[in-house]
């Protein structure tokens, strides 16, 4: 979903911090945050080699524009990128990119954790770790 200020995409393939960055620029903006996750090769001392991820898609992007939508008007933000992957994302890969511009950096620093933060509580994006002796879902919810 993209419209004049907010592009929300869950993407099966690589995400691009540079896409989400020129998204969001904007002449009348002094702040832009990016928040890039990526996916580690450990966790709770085991050793981790992928996550698989799994989405209700066409909720989740009407929760991802809720949320951005809030950003809005509780920060002022300008423009905001939100690119979450979904399926297999290897060690190293990016699983999720947020990129926010404000008039100032301050609310763009605050809209952007509060998009992360919204995004774990919210979004039906489910998460699954891979281990090299197993596998189990992360905080399975909604």
């Amino acid at each position: 979903m993209v419209d004049n200020n907010i592009d929300i995409q869950i993407l099966g393939d690589n995400l691009s911090i540079d896409t989400c960055y020129q998204y969001v620029i904007d002449e009348t903006c002094g702040g832009i945050v990016l928040f890039v996750g990526t996916v580690r090769n450990h966790n709770k001392g085991k050793d981790v080699t992928h996550l698989d991820f799994e989405t209700y898609e066409s909720m989740a992007i009407k929760e991802l524009s809720k949320i951005a939508d809030e950003c809005v008007e509780k920060f002022q933000s300008k423009k905001l990128s939100i690119h979450h992957r979904k399926g297999h994302v290897g060690i190293k890969d990016i699983a999720v990119i947020i990129a926010v511009s404000s008039i100032h950096r301050k609310k763009a620093f605050l809209a952007c954790e509060y998009v992360i933060d919204q995004l774990k509580e919210r979004v039906p994006i489910w998460k699954k770790e891979f281990l090299t002796d197993g596998s189990y879902w992360v905080n399975a919810r909604p």
